[in-house]
């Protein structure tokens, strides 16, 4: 992994690329009382030609930065973050699976200043740290995902559900394991006031033949990179492609498919959705067509397969 110091009066230090091990907190660590700590999650890729492609490093670089301003931690340089992820993925990339397998790739920021008096105050010291994981698929062969629908708890506070910050999945968590134990339930779709928004960790959308409809971002909801990365390709193979409020109503009696989009689960298909005890399924209950093929359009870019027009992979060498 690879490690950065820094303070409010020397900014950050020159980072170092070490052997993965523990990192240790004074017990007085501002992120361990207040929850300085935000990050990112991206992931490289080994193509069929055994090149090793990076997906949306500069988005994700953009990302981190925004989720820092909202926890008042320092803006992380880009260059630095930047090089710093490419010098980790290079010393690791011999862990780089092959497809559908990834290397995983998760920037931390922490703050580590020893005050336990300062809830009012920014921390005056932390740490950056690129940690890499091999993962495998998500999800594969006809497997769709239960959601239930949650209309009167949030997910986040309003504003600050664009921020990747473990916050926001802290505030979701209890409400997805009551849904998983009383429907057995993979996800919650939060939709307040019955708007829909996104699910704990996914953004969400809803698919047709002709069509692709998700709620816009506007603060409350993650700016999703491979969200943003399903839509424009699917304004560019003639889907009818519209960011507007979805309410339960119109998602439970949608008829067609749906989705979940995220770094992890890529573009995950949707068989059922849950509101008030009541299941409706979408499509036939299994991956949809248009689903999947949205999902290998972008995996066949992110594997080298097919051109990269929009200049979204970065490939190590």
């Amino acid at each position: 992994m690879t490690t950065v110091s820094w303070t409010q009066d020397d900014g950050y230090g020159t980072p170092e690329l070490v052997e993965v091990d523990d990192i240790t907190l004074h017990p007085g660590a501002h992120v361990l009382h207040y929850g300085s700590a935000v990050f990112e999650g991206l992931k490289a890729h080994r193509g069929d030609d055994g090149v090793v492609r990076i997906f949306r490093l500069d988005r994700h670089v953009e990302r981190m930065q925004r989720s820092a301003t909202f926890l008042c931690l320092p803006e992380p340089p880009r260059e630095l973050t930047e090089t710093m992820i490419i010098d980790t993925v290079k010393a690791d990339i011999d862990e780089v699976p092959d497809a559908p397998g990834a290397l995983y790739i998760r920037p931390t920021m922490i703050g580590t200043e020893i005050n336990i008096g300062a809830a009012a105050h920014e921390p005056k010291s932390g740490l950056f740290y690129i940690l890499t994981s091999p993962v495998g698929a998500y999800f594969e062969g006809d497997h769709t995902l239960r959601i239930a629908i949650e209309t009167k708890r949030l997910r986040s506070t309003p504003g600050f559900g664009e921020a990747k910050a473990g916050a926001n999945y802290a505030m979701a968590l209890r409400i997805v394991r009551e849904a998983e134990h009383m429907y057995d339930t993979d996800q919650v779709l939060f939709a307040p006031d019955g708007q829909i928004e996104e699910t704990g960790a996914a953004n969400f959308l809803l698919i047709s033949d002709d069509a692709v409809v998700t709620p816009p971002t506007e603060g409350n909801i993650l700016n999703g990179v491979t969200r943003d990365s399903i839509l424009t390709l699917a304004h560019g193979m003639g889907y009818d492609v519209a960011e507007r409020p979805i309410t339960v109503s119109e998602a439970t009696g949608w008829g067609h498919e749906a989705a979940l989009s995220g770094t992890a689960a890529v573009l995950a298909p949707v068989g059922t959705l849950i509101h008030d005890g009541i299941e409706y399924q979408m499509g036939n209950g299994k991956p949809g067509p248009n689903t999947l093929r949205l999902r290998d359009t972008l995996r066949d870019i992110q594997l080298g397969r097919t051109d990269d027009a929009h200049g979204w992979v970065r490939p190590v060498t």
